[in-house]
């Protein structure tokens, strides 16, 4: 099951995405965060946090949002799975689902942004793997050697 995401799981999803061992200390803390921020009270901007459930435990994040001062562009900020449930799908349901959200809030462009660190390959190819085209690249964008992999898909209804 796909919901939106509720403001006791935020300890779960922060166990989540450390577990994933893709994401940094300070992402963490960001991805906190960002939660605390979003449960804090009604959002006028249209940030989404939903969650992945199997069993009654969240295996699952994405949290998207539309593009301040576009024209129906939105945002992926996080999407991840339980690192055992990778490569079996769920990503990639969790991907459409967002998509047909965004599809449904009547978006037109979706922008995803990640590394270029080797630790990211799996998910560079995951957007590929979706119909996702390499946009852009900002060298040195993260740090020094860790390059800004930016990701567009145009949606139709």
């Amino acid at each position: 099951m796909i919901r939106p995401t509720t403001p006791a799981e935020t300890d779960a999803l922060v166990a989540l995405a450390e577990g994933t061992g893709v994401f940094k200390p300070l992402e963490l803390e960001a991805l906190r965060e960002v939660l605390d921020d979003y449960h804090a009270g009604p959002d006028p901007a249209g940030h989404k946090a939903l969650t992945l459930e199997r069993d009654g435990h969240p295996v699952g994040f994405a949290y998207y949002a539309p593009t301040a001062m576009t024209d129906r562009t939105w945002h992926l900020y996080w999407i991840f799975v339980q690192r055992t449930g990778q490569a079996r799908g769920l990503g990639s349901r969790l991907l459409r689902h967002v998509e047909d959200d965004i599809i449904q809030s009547g978006g037109r462009l979706f922008l995803i942004e990640t590394s270029s660190l080797p630790s990211y390959e799996l998910t560079r190819r995951f957007y590929l793997k979706h119909g996702y085209e390499q946009a852009a690249t900002i060298k040195d964008f993260y740090t020094d050697g860790d390059d800004q992999v930016i990701f567009r898909k145009r949606l139709v209804p």
